[in-house]
């Protein structure tokens, strides 16, 4: 079983924001294969269903982006998950927007988010594809703004083809292996 996390802030408040662009990816996905059903267990909204023969569980943590480790790590912990076949989807201000990266193994660079998994699972061992939102462009705006922020009317005409490109290397990951999915997302955006 893989655990598919995308991470954000839970309320209506945050939906559009950059900070959110993982629960996004997630909705996404739900609404390409029908939104299975949704069930509230272990501090997530989590979506258990099958690609193929391959079962996953897809989740957004209800705890807020900074604690995100507590649920992957209930999660991870009830489902007998092991780091291996965890993949995180987040938002990232050191890529430009419409920039994917999936790797393993990394350092947290600063995401608080990432930094409390690292921390909760005792580990870097997952999988994590980086979703590029960019920098602020004001050089006084402060990164905590503007991640809470929506992304610009021209951001969200591009965002479909991104989060697309997102849900494409999730199925990529899972069926031709770290490598082939990798050479797939960490291309220039066009």
């Amino acid at each position: 079983m893989w655990l598919i996390a995308g991470l954000g802030n839970p309320g209506g408040k945050y939906r559009l924001h950059r900070h959110n662009v993982g629960f996004m990816a997630i909705d996404t996905y739900l609404a390409s294969i029908g939104h299975p059903p949704e069930k509230k267990e272990h501090k997530s909204l989590t979506y258990s269903f099958k690609i193929d023969d391959e079962k996953v569980l897809m989740a957004k943590p209800q705890t807020y982006m900074n604690n995100s480790g507590e649920a992957i790590l209930e999660l991870s912990q009830f489902y007998k998950i092991p780091s291996q076949k965890i993949l995180i989807l987040h938002d990232e201000i050191e890529l430009p927007f419409k920039t994917l990266r999936l790797q393993n193994k990394r350092g947290h660079g600063g995401q608080n988010g990432i930094r409390d998994i690292h921390e909760k699972l005792g580990t870097n061992d997952y999988y994590r594809i980086r979703i590029g939102v960019g920098r602020p462009s004001h050089p006084k705006q402060d990164v905590a703004s503007y991640v809470l922020s929506p992304f610009s009317k021209e951001e969200e005409i591009e965002l479909p083809n991104l989060l697309s490109r997102v849900c494409d290397g999730i199925e990529s990951l899972i069926f031709d292996g770290y490598d082939k999915a990798a050479t797939q997302l960490n291309v220039a955006p066009s």
